[in-house]
């Protein structure tokens, strides 16, 4: 080292150790002379809200509880609630399948209940749960959306929502025909299974964006006329059965016998294509991809039975709606969406989310 690079790293080692820098730009007060230490604090009457019991309480339901898709979304919701001193309910349809009856018996229990100054719901149905909302919000009870969006909702632009926009789903669509081509396969057929019949409006407009991406992407390069691309009639899934959802699948896929390509759109019909797919010991000969990341799909990804699934980020779904209602209870401050995106997911990237 030089004299004069010695002499340079002396004085800045002096600066750090004389607390210049770690002065400069300190800000203990706002403009308008009150400190941001007081201006952090809760505000006095924020846990006696509406319930006036000394604490808020937040009530989270989900439609599908059963499957392992919503348990990062129940972290999240409890991560935020234990950092803002949250007393907080979990609850859920029990079904490993959209039960949206189920979730709404749920809720219409929890808006018997006095002690509830919060609901966080998702609400797959559009038109079902307008009641509900008007009448929480009527009490007094503050409202967020979650996963599944209801463009339609009751009051809509005064209720926070998190979540993806079923149009991320154009990315696993471009992904499979990315997948097809690239392996040079010269055509055959891609289907979209989906339960239609549970009327998910969100999965359903989940399928039409993935098979229009599909399209898109095919058609770009020349090579749509090679394939037939099935999503059914509407073009929102072709129609397997709930009940028998993995040999659905699978009698769906050796019923077309030239399948080259698949996608499904929850964490109910991705599993069982991956897992038809392994039945059929096809992994090398189809592209299939699909939508949410839970333990399952994550496991079929490693074993190769599925190429990829689309992950929304549910730790936020769950985050972001308790501390939301929260800022609007002690802040006041108007509700704020926050769209999650989707994250592609392929064999590279499994092992970071299952650590």
């Amino acid at each position: 080292m030089s004299a004069k690079q010695t002499f340079i790293l002396a004085a800045v080692c002096s600066l750090f150790a004389s607390g210049a820098f770690a002065q400069t730009g300190i800000l203990d007060k706002a403009v308008g002379g009150y400190t941001f230490k007081d201006a952090a604090m809760e505000a006095p009457d924020t846990k006696n809200y509406n319930s006036a019991d000394g604490k808020l309480t937040f009530a989270i339901v989900t439609h599908t509880a059963g499957n392992g898709f919503f348990d990062p979304v129940y972290t999240g919701a409890k991560v935020a609630a234990d950092l803002f001193g949250i007393n907080l309910i979990m609850l859920g349809s029990e079904a490993p399948v959209d039960d949206i009856p189920r979730e709404i018996e749920i809720i219409n229990q929890v808006i018997q209940d006095p002690t509830i100054d919060g609901l966080i719901l998702t609400t797959p149905q559009s038109g079902a749960y307008d009641d509900i909302v008007k009448s929480l919000l009527d009490r007094g009870v503050h409202v967020a959306t979650t996963n599944s969006y209801d463009g339609a909702i009751y009051n809509r632009n005064s209720i926070s929502h998190t979540g993806q926009d079923a149009s991320a789903a154009a990315i696993g669509g471009e992904a499979m025909a990315k997948c097809i081509l690239d392996g040079g396969i010269s055509g055959g057929t891609i289907v979209f299974p989906n339960t239609t019949t549970l009327g998910n409006v969100e999965v359903n407009n989940r399928i039409t964006a993935a098979f229009e991406a599909t399209v898109k992407a095919l058609n770009a390069a020349g090579k749509l006329g090679d394939f037939v691309v099935d999503a059914g009639p509407e073009n929102i899934g072709i129609d397997v059965d709930k009940d028998n959802i993995v040999a659905s699948v699978a009698s769906l896929i050796e019923s077309r016998g030239d399948v080259v390509g698949a996608f499904a759109a929850n964490g109910f019909v991705t599993p069982a294509l991956g897992n038809a797919i392994a039945q059929l010991n096809a992994g090398d000969k189809i592209c299939s991809f699909g939508f949410d990341l839970g333990p399952a799909q994550q496991e079929q990804i490693k074993a190769g039975h599925l190429d990829g699934s689309l992950g929304q980020q549910p730790f936020l779904q769950g985050f972001w709606p308790v501390a939301q209602l929260y800022l609007e209870i002690d802040r006041g401050i108007s509700a704020a969406n926050l769209d999650t995106r989707a994250q592609l997911v392929t064999k590279e990237g499994v092992p970071l989310l299952l650590i």
